[in-house]
C-alpha cells in the first residue's frame, strides 16, 4: 500500500525501508510503501520546558526555584538511535518516548540546581537567580546524557527563587528592622553632621575671637612699648636736665666758693663800700648805730627822735 507523506521544515524525517535508511532530511515529501517502511520524525525547532524545583540551602532552608529551559535537537540521528520516535500514518508517535526528552532535561537541570543551591545560604540563594541560571546551563552543556541525545540547550531563565512563607515573613521582618536601623543611622548621621558643622562654626568663632584678642594684645603691647619708649625718653630728658642743673649748681657753688675764698680776708666794711651799700642812708645809719653799740661804754646818753626812728624803720614821714 503506497502512502504519501509530507512534513514541515521544522521536522527532521528519517525514512527506513527494510531496516535501512532510504531517505532523511528536513521537510521531506515522498511516497512510501507502508508495509515495509518506518518513518521517524524529530522536531528540530526550539522548545520551552518550564520547571519548578524545591531544594535545600547550606543553612538547611528550603527554597522554591521556578524557571524555564529552552532547547532544540541539534543532532536528530543521535536521538533517533536512542529513542523510538516512529510515527504512524496519521503523524502521531507510536510510543511516548518523546516525553523522555523533557524529563531527562529536567533531571539534569535539577541535579545542577541542587548542587549549586547546596553551596549557598538562604539569603545568597534568594539573590542568585542569574548565577543559578548559568550553573544550570553549564550543567546541561556538560551532561553526558544530554550530549548523547544530541540535545542543544539554548537558554535557561530563572523566574523566581522564593523561600517558605514562614521564612519569607521572617526575612521581611529582618529587612524591615534593617531598614529601620538604616533610617535611624541616617538620622544619627544627620545629627552628627549638624553637631560637627556647629562645632566647626563655634571653633571658627572662637578662632576669630582669639585672633581679635591676639591683635588687641599686640596693639596693647605696641602702645605699652611706645609708652615705655616715651617714658624712657622723658627719663633721659629728666636725667639730662638734672645733670645740667647739678652741673650748673656745681658751677655756681664753685664760683661762690671761689668768691668767698677771695673775700674771706677782706674787711666787711670794705666789702660794704664796694657793694655800694655805703651810698644808702639807711645802711649808713645802721652802720652808725652798730658803731655806737660797740662803743656803748664811751657814750653817756643817746637821744633818738621819732623822725629818726621812723627813718630807720623805713616809714614815710606823712604816715
Amino acid at each position: 500500500m503506497f502512502r504519501f507523506a509530507k512534513f514541515q521544515p521544522t521536522e527532521y524525517v528519517i525514512h527506513y525501508s527494510a531496516g535501512k535508511v532510504k531517505r532523511e532530511g528536513r521537510g521531506l515529501t515522498f511516497f512510501y510503501w507502508q508495509p515495509t517502511s518506518s518513518i521517524v520524525t524529530v522536531s528540530v525547532s526550539s522548545a520551552d520546558l518550564p520547571f519548578v524545583f524545591n531544594d535545600v540551602t547550606r543553612d538547611f532552608q528550603t527554597v522554591t526555584i521556578q524557571g524555564q529551559l529552552t532547547y532544540r535537537i541539534g543532532d536528530p540521528r543521535k536521538i533517533a538511535e536512542l529513542l523510538d520516535l516512529t510515527v504512524a500514518a496519521n503523524g502521531q508517535y507510536l510510543k511516548r518516548d518523546f516525553e523522555k526528552i523533557g524529563q531527562r532535561l529536567i533531571n539534569e537541570a535539577h541535579t545542577a540546581t541542587t548542587t549549586f543551591v547546596a553551596s549557598l545560604t538562604l539569603k545568597e540563594a534568594l539573590r542568585s537567580a542569574e548565577a543559578l541560571a548559568s550553573a544550570i546551563m553549564n550543567g546541561l552543556t556538560q551532561s553526558a546524557s544530554v550530549q548523547a541525545l544530541g540535545i542543544q540547550p539554548l537558554a535557561v531563565a530563572i523566574v523566581a527563587v522564593s523561600a517558605t512563607p514562614e521564612m519569607t515573613r521572617a526575612l521581611e521582618a529582618e529587612a524591615r528592622e534593617a531598614l529601620s536601623q538604616e533610617a535611624d543611622m541616617a538620622i544619627y548621621s544627620r545629627r552628627n553632621n549638624a553637631v560637627a558643622e556647629e562645632r566647626k562654626i563655634k571653633e571658627s568663632e572662637l578662632n576669630t575671637e582669639i585672633a581679635v584678642e591676639e591683635k588687641r594684645r599686640q596693639i596693647r603691647e605696641t602702645q605699652t612699648q611706645a609708652d615705655i619708649a616715651v617714658e624712657e625718653k622723658r627719663r633721659a630728658l629728666v636725667d639730662l636736665r638734672a645733670e645740667n642743673e647739678r652741673k650748673d649748681a656745681d658751677t655756681k657753688a664753685y664760683a661762690l666758693d671761689t668768691l668767698f675764698k677771695s673775700v674771706a680776708t677782706v674787711d666787711w666794711k670794705t666789702l660794704l663800700a664796694l657793694s655800694g651799700g655805703a651810698a644808702d642812708s639807711k645802711v649808713v645809719m645802721a652802720h652808725a648805730f652798730r658803731e655806737l653799740a660797740e662803743n656803748a661804754q664811751k657814750i653817756g646818753n643817746l637821744n633818738i627822735t621819732p623822725d629818726l626812728l621812723n627813718t630807720l624803720l623805713g616809714r614815710d614821714e606823712q604816715s
